[in-house]
């Protein structure tokens, strides 16, 4: 093979990304700071939050549906359901993680909770 369709090959190869090279998450901190990441909050939803409670199964995907265990979100109940949902799509859109052996062996089943915070005015 000449260089330059090896380097061609190579540089292809290094912009597609490969699920087995995901760095795997250590720790709960982690986990959350990585679903957080993918959270947009509703527009005009300042000074608001939700807090889901949910369970991983140990291959980073969720045991059931987030249940919400608190809602202070201004507004009437089209209001609070809109910021609910995105909080459990910003989750969705995460999974599955990828957990580290030693993480996943202790999540497995386990009821961990997580609040979606809007900015404060």
């Amino acid at each position: 093979m000449n260089t330059a369709r090896f380097l061609m090959i190579a540089g292809a190869l290094s912009i597609v990304s490969f699920p087995s090279a995901a760095a795997s998450l250590n720790s709960m901190n982690e986990v959350g700071a990585a679903l957080l990441a993918c959270w947009t909050p509703p527009a005009n939803s300042d000074n608001s939050s939700v807090t889901l409670s949910f369970s991983f199964k140990r291959d980073g995907t969720l045991i059931g549906p987030p249940k919400t265990t608190a809602v202070h979100v201004g507004g009437d109940d089209k209001a609070r359901k809109a910021y609910v949902d995105a909080a459990t799509k910003a989750m969705q859109d995460c999974l599955p993680l990828s957990f580290s052996p030693s993480l996943a062996q202790g999540v497995a089943g386990n009821v961990f909770t997580l609040q979606f915070n809007s900015p404060k005015k």
